[in-house]
């Protein structure tokens, strides 16, 4: 398995792992709501209902925004490999690795550490079709593209 596959899987791991995790607490509020129904009514009573709900709306759009982030890995083919940075590819540069990919920060395989960004981030964009010997600056950094995978 490339080192590209191993980053693919970790970060597909960890999305899934998210999703599951979710869906948990989705489901422990619904449990926690059918118990808070068959208590008595009262002001203290609608209180709580209603923060049950409030908090039911939240984790289901975290789950809809991980699912998104879900679906948006799962198109990227990590077997492939492109001349020029592409979404998807793993690029070395003089600063370590980067995973174009969706924005979940910074993970170590393998004994190296890469950051996995999105290309509509500000870095992600000025990277973009780049190819290897291209430069990119940002916040007077230079991002010198050594590989692309």
């Amino acid at each position: 398995m490339t080192l590209k596959q191993k980053i693919y899987n970790h970060y597909l791991h960890l999305v899934v792992e998210k999703v599951n995790m979710l869906q948990q607490v989705l489901a422990d509020l619904k449990e926690s709501g059918a118990n808070e129904t068959k208590s008595t009514a009262g002001d203290k009573h609608e209180t709580a209902l209603a923060m049950l709900q409030i908090e039911q709306a939240n984790t289901r759009a975290q789950l809809q925004e991980v699912l998104a982030q879900k679906a948006a890995l799962e198109k990227i083919n990590p077997v492939l490999s492109a001349a020029m940075i592409i979404n998807g590819s793993l690029i070395k540069t003089n600063r370590g690795y980067l995973f174009m990919s969706i924005a979940l920060g910074k993970a170590v395989i393998d004994n190296n550490a890469v950051i996995a960004l999105s290309p509509q981030s500000p870095l992600g964009q000025k990277l973009m079709g780049l190819q290897v010997g291209n430069v990119a600056l940002i916040n007077n950094m230079e991002y010198y593209i050594e590989g692309i995978e």
